[in-house]
């Protein structure tokens, strides 16, 4: 069986046994169409009728293209968790190994657009591993009732952290979530606020007593600024048993200034005690999530603008757009932007099938 084949065999099936097309099928078509810049189930639907004859060489389509309805009703049907593990297992065997001190970064994205009615407050929110080294969504899941941090112990379990070093703001900065990354093999650099302030206290004591050590400095200028970043590390002393924080065991301060403005300050907690440089390094990596996934799936997928409200249809939507950025970046075309990929994929059936081959 092919690579996508593999993929979506172990998915339940959500519709009744009498169900026209295969589900397998509806997935690919839904996929390609994705790659090609389609960003509604009707789109979809228009694209499988303009390129029947290429999808029939990967799958059979014995009954034509799915309609748009039958799009819509496997997407709100289909169980986004079984969806979002299937996705983490197809990006492991897809070539996403993580490397020898890799850092994963933790972050929740709202989908604006896809709330129900009456709730706009409440858009649904997925939670996404992302490898800042490979630059690929290592898993994706959606927040029960808007919950991210329940989201982020949900996607750290589909994952394998032996080696990594795993990276979330101050929202995940909690025991449980360091419990959950140092059972299943990650060190952590999560970021310290005021919503942990005994935590804080102590670690700004620790700095204070510390004094001046060994610490790292770097300059970058771009975009009309010049931002001078200096970063040190202490060890944490006994606060790993003071606040009964799992693995804590050191802290790190990061000072940024840009151009002429003020200072800020920032610190966070480390399983390990890094060097000066190689704290600085894993800080600054885990950013790349905003600009390396956040931005590409809003400007590039318009996930952001995407309507789809009903039932399970964001969630599932949402790891679709994630599958697709992974399988597009891998493209042998590293001069040409993601934005022109799907236009080349869309008008170029070679460059298409170029990118479906990564998966078969």
């Amino acid at each position: 069986m092919s690579g996508f084949g593999v993929f979506v065999a172990e998915l339940p099936e959500p519709r009744a046994d009498n169900a026209r097309h295969d589900l397998g099928d509806i997935l690919f078509v839904a996929l390609a169409a994705v790659l090609c810049g389609a960003q509604s189930c009707a789109e979809m639907a228009e694209f499988g009728r303009a390129k029947e004859r290429l999808l029939c060489r990967f799958v059979a389509l014995p009954h034509g293209v799915p309609s748009h309805d039958t799009f819509s009703r496997v997407f709100r049907l289909l169980d986004p968790e079984a969806f979002g593990a299937a996705f983490a297992r197809f990006t492991a065997a897809f070539g996403a190994a993580l490397p020898d001190d890799a850092v994963v970064a933790i972050d929740g994205k709202a989908m604006r657009r896809a709330y129900e009615r009456g709730k706009a407050h409440m858009p649904p929110v997925m939670v996404t591993a992302w490898a800042a080294d490979t630059r690929l969504a290592l898993a994706s899941v959606a927040s029960p009732e808007g919950n991210e941090v329940a989201g982020a112990l949900a996607v750290l379990e589909l994952l394998d952290l032996a080696g990594a070093t795993i990276t979330a703001d101050a929202l995940h900065c909690h025991r449980a979530m360091a419990e959950t990354i140092r059972a299943r093999g990650g060190d952590y650099a999560l970021a310290l606020k005021g919503n942990q302030s005994g935590l804080l206290r102590d670690a700004r004591a620790r700095l204070d007593a510390a004094g001046v050590e060994a610490q790292a400095e770097t300059v970058a200028t771009g975009h009309g600024r010049c931002e001078r970043r200096n970063a040190i590390v202490v060890d944490a002393g006994s606060m790993a048993s003071d606040h009964d924080f799992p693995g804590l065991a050191a802290i790190a301060r990061l000072t940024s200034q840009r151009n002429d403005q003020a200072p800020v300050e920032r610190l966070y907690l480390l399983s390990r005690h890094l060097d000066p440089e190689r704290a600085l390094a894993i800080i600054r990596a885990h950013w790349d999530i905003e600009n390396g996934l956040h931005w590409s799936l809003d400007v590039v997928l318009a996930e952001d603008t995407l309507r789809c409200r009903k039932d399970n249809a964001p969630a599932n939507l949402a790891v679709l757009n994630r599958l697709a950025l992974n399988l597009v970046r891998t493209a042998d075309d590293p001069k040409t932007s993601i934005r022109r990929r799907l236009k080349k994929a869309a008008w170029n059936d070679d460059y298409l099938i170029s990118i479906i081959s990564h998966m078969r």
